[in-house]
């Protein structure tokens, strides 16, 4: 039986020629430190079976949703994007109405921010950041969290003192699968996902592995944490495309996360791997281009 379509809910993409990405460092990180674009990715998630992408901030520089936007505008892969802006300048909700207003703008469904680098743990939680956050609800859209384990607990308050945002944890939290804990990690997590208002991609544990030794198993724990605490209905898959290519390849991301919910329905499993994105970004198949004409 054909496995039912798939919609990518995490992947990146950047241009070298256009700008650097300063984060790509080291001997670890050389296999990506190139250029991947669309057409790289493509081909690769047809062969798996993905109808439909999110693609996701990688840095934090204003042109690049504009950039995202246009490259979505173009695509008839990328059904949503997840960008950034500053949320602490006070025009904030006037760049959000820019975004929606350039080609592409209708794909925009949520922003992102890389709190897993600011020093401040409660950096959610200050009140330009809040008030912030309270515009990107005003806008429809959805708040990517990419947060480190000590930092789940001001995202949860967060959460909690904005019930009209939908938060959607990126790569589960960052568990540190490497040491082989899920503490406290998994008590923040549930902690989290207590909250209505919070949806978790099944997504980057392939990574927070040791790059040497992980096998499947290593990752169960987690990936049941996930689906546990969240449950199929707020679980969405992400290949995390090309970072996963550290570990694995596109395919096999999926394959691994296939395994991982294996235990789960059919009616689940559709959620994790379509139904939960296609709902909570609010995604419209990408528009194809219309046909050529024939030749007489």
């Amino acid at each position: 039986m054909t496995p039912p379509p798939v919609i990518d809910a995490h992947h990146h993409v950047w241009d070298l020629a256009v700008r650097d990405q300063d984060w790509i460092t080291g001997e670890e990180l050389a296999p990506i430190r190139r250029t991947f674009t669309l057409a790289d990715l493509a081909p690769e998630a047809r062969a798996a079976g993905v109808t439909a992408t999110v693609l996701v901030q990688t840095v934090t520089v204003a042109e690049e949703t504009p950039e995202f936007l246009a490259l979505a505008h173009g695509s008839d892969l990328v059904a949503g994007v997840v960008g950034w802006t500053d949320l602490t300048a006070p025009d904030i909700a006037d760049t959000l109405a820019e975004f929606r207003a350039l080609p592409g703008g209708d794909r925009l469904v949520g922003i992102r921010h890389q709190v897993q680098g600011e020093p401040d743990p409660e950096w959610l939680l200050r009140p330009d950041v809040l008030r912030g956050l309270r515009a990107v609800a005003a806008a429809g859209l959805v708040y990517d969290l990419i947060v480190r384990p000590h930092q789940l607990p001001a995202a949860t308050r967060a959460a909690a003192l904005l019930p009209g945002l939908t938060f959607v944890l990126d790569h589960a939290g960052k568990p540190p699968v490497a040491l082989g804990s899920t503490r406290p990690w998994a008590e923040e997590l549930r902690a989290l996902a207590a909250l209505p208002n919070t949806v978790c991609k099944l997504s980057g544990l392939v990574t927070e592995a040791d790059p040497r030794t992980w096998t499947v198993e290593d990752l169960r724990p987690y990936a049941d944490t996930v689906v546990d605490a969240f449950g199929p209905g707020r679980t969405m898959f992400g290949s995390d495309w090309p970072v996963c290519r550290l570990a694995t390849g596109y395919t096999n991301v999926l394959d691994i996360a296939r395994e991982l919910t294996g235990r789960l329905g059919e009616d689940e499993q559709r959620s994790v791997f379509a139904g939960t994105a296609r709902r909570v970004y609010g995604l419209r198949p990408p528009a194809l281009p219309p046909p050529r004409a024939r030749q007489a």
